[in-house]
């Protein structure tokens, strides 16, 4: 068989369809034991890195609960996997509900708590 380029291999998936696009994949899978997703996805942050100046995380920070304490009390125990008593206290005293978290994780989690009424910030 004939080495493929790059470009002919390319050009291969460009005339295939989703579903068999999907087999190569799974085949792919099971004769070299690797996820070509997986890889795609690890290699992505990298290349993107460069071009993002910001931070690459965030640790989200309650301050305020607002009027639906009992909302935000469930949310943060969504968020952080702690007991009701632990999340009341976040939720009266503010604190971090979460550390370390991705960008998109810390937005999210921000968007969650401030349609409950939370007001949040990022550290």
């Amino acid at each position: 068989m004939a080495k493929l380029t790059k470009d002919e291999f390319i050009s291969s998936l460009k005339e295939m369809t989703l579903l068999e696009i999907k087999e190569l994949v799974d085949a792919m899978k099971e004769e070299f034991g690797v996820d070509p997703t997986a890889v795609a996805v690890a290699a992505a942050p990298q290349a993107g890195a460069a071009a993002d100046e910001g931070p690459s995380t965030a640790t989200v920070v309650l301050t305020s609960c607002g009027a639906n304490k009992i909302q935000v009390i469930k949310i943060v125990r969504e968020i952080t996997g702690l007991g009701l008593k632990e999340a009341k206290d976040i939720a009266d005293n503010g604190g971090n509900v979460k550390e370390n978290a991705s960008m998109d994780e810390a937005n999210e989690i921000k968007a969650k708590l401030e349609e409950a009424g939370a007001t949040v910030e990022f550290k």
